[in-house]
């Protein structure tokens, strides 16, 4: 195929296109620094302007761009770069796509959990309400229905409520990894709050499964069907490194730390990924302590 993607210079980006690569599909990177996207992408084609591709039919549109939505507090001007990078250019994208004489066939479009909020203990799937009580709800909202307008002229669109993701190299893992080596990390809050999660190669492994099975469309959950609360996941994490957990984050701290933002770490979701289940995907690593065992082999 000829996969175009958007934020593939990202930590799941950059693993797709590697996976990709291997397939024999031919990858193009719509990206702000177009001349680094062939280093970091593996031999993707890298654009600034998705007026390069005229004339060239896409395949299929894999949408994943954003500014990292946890690495500093929602300032006004924050929340501005949040919703642009995500709702605007989405947008664009859409518009881009539906001027082509032949639309891409599918369009995978990112979303995440924080579409349902904060869940408490209500057990989750694709079939429950949106949270929208938050800035990180009214965002996934805002830029699945920008998605969504893709339907209207036949493409089929996939929505991909995407957990934290688990890899050394990127994304929330790589940032505790240092504290809890150095025996600092610990529970969030009271950290009875539920954490979704997915290993980075059962992600790509379920945005390759949904490109290729047509029949999926609409939302889907990609987390592991293992749902943990904070305290199990730090525990884990810090027993995998042969570390104690003994530093907990208070609550309070937190809120004053990073004011609205501290939901996305003192909030939860006790997600299922239903509809994956359904249509037979299979995870490679459903089971926390297995994920975290192979992922740190080598720290």
């Amino acid at each position: 195929m000829r996969i175009l993607l958007t934020g593939g210079t990202g930590l799941i980006g950059r693993a797709l296109c590697q996976y990709w690569q291997r397939q024999g599909h031919e990858l193009w990177v719509w990206s702000r620094e177009p001349n680094k996207v062939a280093q970091l992408c593996s031999g993707a084609h890298g654009i600034s302007s998705l007026q390069e591709l005229q004339g060239t039919p896409v395949d299929a549109v894999i949408n994943l761009a954003g500014a990292p939505i946890a690495d500093r507090p929602w300032t006004a001007a924050r929340k501005q770069v949040l919703w642009s990078s995500r709702i605007d250019l989405t947008r664009t994208l859409i518009d881009w796509m539906k001027q082509q004489p032949q639309p891409p066939r599918v369009l995978i479009s990112g979303s995440a959990v924080g579409w349902y909020g904060d869940g408490a203990e209500a057990l989750l799937d694709e079939s429950s309400p949106a949270g929208a009580a938050d800035f990180g709800s009214q965002l996934c909202i805002a830029w699945e229905q920008e998605a969504e307008r893709a339907n209207l002229f036949g493409v089929r669109v996939v929505l991909l409520r995407t957990a934290p993701v688990l890899a050394p190299q990127g994304g929330m893992l790589a940032r505790l990894i240092p504290l809890f080596k150095l025996g600092l990390g610990g529970r969030l809050g009271d950290g009875k709050q539920w954490m979704p999660w997915i290993h980075l190669e059962d992600q790509v492994s379920l945005i390759d499964f949904l490109l290729n099975h047509e029949e999926c469309r609409g939302p889907f959950n990609a987390c592991a069907p293992q749902a943990v609360r904070n305290i199990t996941f730090t525990q884990t994490l810090a027993r995998s490194l042969h570390r104690p957990a003994l530093l907990p984050a208070p609550a309070w701290a937190l809120r004053l730390a990073l004011g609205e933002m501290s939901v996305l770490l003192l909030g939860g979701q006790r997600l299922q990924p239903q509809r994956a289940q359904t249509a037979g995907f299979t995870w490679r690593y459903g089971n926390l302590q297995e994920a975290l065992h192979q992922l740190l082999s080598h720290q």
